[in-house]
């Protein structure tokens, strides 16, 4: 399904800079019908309007890692052309209709996925569409989860923070902690105090001891001999 290199590489350019060309002709991409999730082997059919009447138009899929494949080419003329310069294709179908431009896809598969663009080249000017993507639904496995039979302890224990308290009981607690902060309080501040003065009482009387006793004791066996004496 693969297309002349240089087509794709024009693919490619047009595709990343829109703006180079212009869009001067309108061209409208879509599914013929409404399509809410696409299944394996569905049959899947788009078309691509343009208001250019003498125009061929080429049809490019762009699979899911991002490379170009070049499907088919009809002309003005409702001439069919795939890839290898074939007439049919095992895996397509293509016609055309007054303006409108119309590509099936027999049986969709994986390698099916991804975004659809149809091109025309006027005046060696390349125009395309908006993408229209074509994907299979995104499956999500979740995680089974495993419930054990409730128990009678389970209905009778609660929840301690899930019972709400008394708005009496609160007030009660709060008064009660204001009393005994001001009872114990001041008790501590005595307590402090009555320390403290035991503290500086000790130490008062241990200096006065040391004072009083800074005299001389006389030498064991002899008597202390007064001044001016002969003994």
């Amino acid at each position: 399904m693969d297309g002349s290199p240089a087509l794709l590489l024009l693919i490619a350019l047009g595709l990343c800079c829109p703006r180079i060309h212009g869009q001067m002709y309108e061209m409208k991409i879509r599914f013929r019908n409404r399509i809410t999730q696409l299944r394996v082997g569905q049959r899947l059919e788009l078309e691509c309007q343009t208001d250019k009447k003498d125009s061929g138009m080429f049809w490019v899929h762009q699979d899911k890692s991002g490379t170009l494949h070049f499907i088919v080419f009809i002309s003005s003329l409702s001439k069919i052309t795939f890839k290898g310069n074939q007439r049919t294709s095992t895996r397509f179908e293509a016609s055309k209709d007054n303006t409108i431009y119309r590509l099936v896809v027999k049986s969709f598969t994986w390698q099916d996925e991804g975004n659809y663009f149809c091109l025309m080249n006027i005046n060696q000017m390349l125009y395309f569409s908006p993408s229209q993507p074509a994907f299979f639904p995104v499956t999500t496995t979740v995680a089974p989860t495993t419930t054990r039979p409730t128990t009678q302890h389970d209905i009778t224990e609660k929840d301690p923070f899930l019972e709400t308290s008394d708005p009496e009981t609160s007030t009660e607690n709060e008064l009660n902690f204001f009393c005994d902060l001001l009872i114990w309080v001041p008790l501590a501040g005595a307590c402090l105090l009555l320390l403290i003065a035991l503290v500086v009482t000790i130490t008062l009387c241990q200096r006065t001891r040391r004072r009083r006793c800074r005299c001389k004791r006389p030498v064991q066996g002899k008597p202390h001999a007064k001044p001016g004496t002969k003994i």
